[in-house]
């Protein structure tokens, strides 16, 4: 194909607002993201009903930004990208519509993108010449998947959460530690500050021949230990428990996913998800990586929370195959990956 593809990307999931212009899947003319986390942070986490209401506020504007910022007037648009599942349902219908409105009011096709597929498709943008097959960890507030990345648009998961995704046990923790939302930096910047081997929290580890995580556990078990120390009066060094519940979730992470290259002889891990700027677990699957002659590809932090540039990345393959979808098109909250 001799012809450069505009796609125009929108992503309403949950709490981020985002357009962007992406050429040929690769290159970013424009990522315009609307966070609501300072909206949030009073609540403690994301309140759906209100996630809804700011999208339906600023997406125009948002849009209309993106166009602008990217010099790229909506006649130059080959087709609307737009992220339908998985996320919160109210949020990604705010964005459906939109998308179906626009597509509908500028005769363009209409592609719905997998929101999963959206993280993993980031590292198209960071690495160009990244191409199938290679493995990658998708480590988000939502999701912790293993993927095995078989060509553009196939996939098959090698191991995913059982229970919490590592994202959602990082909230929880940080909240039982008065840390704030988002917990995942909060933990992070504290951890840098203790001790990881103060205390031995579990790791969880399944006998059967799989991959898959459970991050409940170890949740469980900072909420427990925390609780037995106030009712002794113990000292909690909140720096000392941030630590060592980071280092137990990043080893089975970084376990987990090594022994998966080993048994499918990958010689590369692209990292996605917003749990991928953790700097504990870059550091520790660098240092893996190296060890094991295995190439890691971290994208920049602004690829790894939700974006609409990687929807527009994901957009271009399934542009390219002709996977356009019908104006009928609805959210899919629980949408799996590799479902159409």
């Amino acid at each position: 194909m001799t012809k450069d593809i505009k796609i125009l990307a929108i992503e309403s999931s949950c709490d981020e607002t985002s357009a962007a212009v992406v050429v040929n899947g690769r290159e970013v003319l424009s990522n315009v993201i609307s966070s609501q986390i300072d909206i949030h942070k009073k609540f403690g986490g994301v309140v759906p009903e209100v996630a809804s209401r700011k999208h339906i506020e600023v997406i125009n504007e948002v849009v209309l930004e993106a166009l602008s910022t990217s010099g790229t007037d909506l006649k130059d648009i080959d087709a609307i990208g737009v992220t339908y599942g998985p996320g919160l349902v109210g949020a990604l219908l705010v964005g459906l519509q939109y998308a179906k409105g626009l597509a509908f009011s500028i005769n363009k096709p209409l592609i719905g993108v997998n929101h999963i597929e959206g993280h993993i498709s980031a590292n198209y943008i960071q690495y160009k010449d990244l191409k199938p097959p290679f493995i990658s960890l998708v480590v988000s507030g939502g999701h912790t998947f293993i993927v095995h990345v078989k060509d553009y648009g196939v996939y098959e998961v090698i191991g995913e959460t059982r229970d919490d995704a590592a994202g959602e046990a990082y909230d929880k923790v940080a909240r039982a530690l008065g840390l704030g939302y988002p917990g995942g930096p909060a933990i992070d910047k504290l951890s840098k500050l203790g001790n990881e081997a103060a205390v031995k929290f579990p790791r969880a580890h399944f006998h059967e021949e799989t991959m898959d995580f459970s991050f409940s556990g170890v949740k469980s078990a900072v909420l427990n230990y925390l609780n037995k120390c106030r009712m002794t009066d113990e000292k909690i060094v909140e720096a000392d428990v941030a630590a060592s519940f980071q280092k137990a979730v990043v080893d089975v992470l970084s376990d987990n996913v090594f022994t998966t290259c080993k048994k499918l002889g990958a010689d590369k891990i692209a990292i996605a998800g917003g749990v991928a700027s953790n700097s504990a677990l870059r550091s520790k699957l660098l240092l893996e990586g190296s060890k094991n002659n295995i190439a890691i590809l971290i994208p920049d932090p602004v690829l790894c929370t939700d974006n609409a540039a990687m929807i527009g990345s994901a957009a271009y393959f399934q542009y390219i195959k002709g996977e356009f979808a019908p104006l009928s098109l609805n959210a899919r909250p629980n949408l799996k990956l590799g479902q159409k």
